[in-house]
């Protein structure tokens, strides 16, 4: 059953609060057996665990209150072998990661989700986040995109414990 506040993400796009929306899901589909690399978006239910923003890019005003900045060498470890991987971790890092704060607005927005966290395990895919798209329903890396304008209107009514629910 899905909650008022869940985002419900389909093949041909997202229900949120009786609303519909285009979105992107990652280039390998929605797969039920997603791997590491597989640029796969992983089919089921996956709990909301954070909304991070850019605040040189949005306005702290412009989000809810539990929403948590970006800051500079703030880092993803998407790297199997390390002691953090899945994790928000900070630069230095000598492991594979990925930067948080990008030179494109990619991660201006991005709601984290438990995907193979917090005990990730080594091989089933690093993050899931829900952030901004590249151009309209340009596949990701697995993760779920949304319009700017769309994710903002999203953000500001998701609660804390929504649920990301990818159908597949």
């Amino acid at each position: 059953m899905t909650g008022l506040h869940d985002i419900v993400v389909t093949r041909t796009g997202a229900r949120f609060m009786g609303r519909q929306f285009p979105c992107a899901t990652g280039r390998g589909g929605i797969t039920r057996h997603k791997r590491e690399g597989d640029g796969a978006t992983p089919a089921g239910s996956h709990a909301v665990t954070g909304l991070h923003f850019r605040p040189d890019r949005i306005s702290r005003r412009a989000l809810p209150i539990w929403a948590r900045p970006i800051r500079p060498g703030d880092l993803w470890s998407d790297d199997p072998m390390a002691p953090d991987y899945n994790h928000l971790t900070r630069a230095p890092y000598p492991f594979g990661h990925e930067r948080l704060r990008r030179a494109d607005p990619l991660y201006d927005l991005v709601v984290t989700t438990d995907w193979n966290w917090p005990n990730a395990q080594p091989g089933a895919g690093s993050a899931i986040f829900v952030h901004i798209w590249r151009a309209p329903r340009y596949p990701t890396a697995g993760c779920v995109a949304f319009a700017r304008h769309d994710f903002l209107w999203i953000v500001n009514r998701l609660t804390p414990d929504a649920r990301l629910i990818i159908q597949g």
